[in-house]
């Protein structure tokens, strides 16, 4: 009886056959296990997000934010632990920006945001890099230090994809506080008031917003816009 279970045990193992250098070097499948690495690691964040008293973002702004996010503070081009996400696929009336701690998993504030006049009035629509367009850009920046304008407190921004929103500096598109982006607003018109394309907070919270993201801290400004996917490396 054991001579005939012994030839098919020797197939059996030959079947488990080690994997080979060339198969760990697999750029493909690398590139596979990273993703699929990185999709748990924002999985498992997100659903332990700690929110306090603040409504969770999206998951998939909250997804795309986090896969720059750590691209960008392993290349050292981001070095606070703050990650600031605004979700501009939400209506201007809605609380779409959030502060979180990535050190806690913590949201720290959540505020609503101005975008510019020409990329629409409720919603969003239309984004651009260039100059005098009165348009938002997307994608992800690195926070510069502050300053005082005609706004106040304000913090300067450093578009971080180039044709994307690399502009930013040219075109002055800083976080400041103003009087159009008080929910108030939203109560008189339907929507929140409207920049030049900055993303411009209440003025009751510009300068703790300011305070918690200034000196090299990451913002991401999310669209489900398939022109910045196909345009983006930082997301994909």
């Amino acid at each position: 009886m054991i001579y005939r279970v012994l030839p098919i045990l020797f197939l059996f193992l030959l079947s488990f056959k080690p994997t080979t250098v060339k198969e760990n070097n697999d750029p493909k499948l690398l590139a596979a296990n990273a993703k699929a690495s990185l999709e748990l690691k924002v999985k498992n964040l997100y659903s332990s997000l700690n929110v306090n008293a603040f409504q969770m973002p999206k998951m998939e702004a909250f997804s795309k934010a986090l896969e720059g996010y750590f691209q960008l503070k392993e290349q050292g081009i981001i070095q606070k632990d703050i990650l600031t996400i605004i979700d501009f696929s939400l209506s201007s009336t809605k609380k779409r920006l959030w502060v979180i701690d990535m050190a806690t998993n913590t949201v720290l504030l959540q505020s609503v945001v101005s975008h510019g006049r020409n990329s629409g009035e409720e919603f969003a629509m239309s984004f651009s890099n260039e100059a005098n367009s009165y348009k938002s850009s997307l994608g992800f920046y690195a926070t510069g230090e502050t300053y005082n304008g005609k706004h106040g407190l304000s913090l300067k921004l450093d578009g971080l994809e180039y044709g994307i929103n690399n502009n930013a500096r040219n075109r002055a598109v800083v976080m400041h506080g103003a009087d159009y982006a008080d929910e108030s607003i939203i109560k008189q018109q339907g929507r929140l008031g409207r920049s030049q394309g900055c993303p411009a907070v209440p003025y009751a919270l510009h300068k703790e917003i300011i305070e918690m993201i200034k000196d090299k801290s990451c913002l991401f400004i999310y669209h489900p816009s398939r022109n910045y996917e196909k345009q983006s490396k930082l997301v994909s």
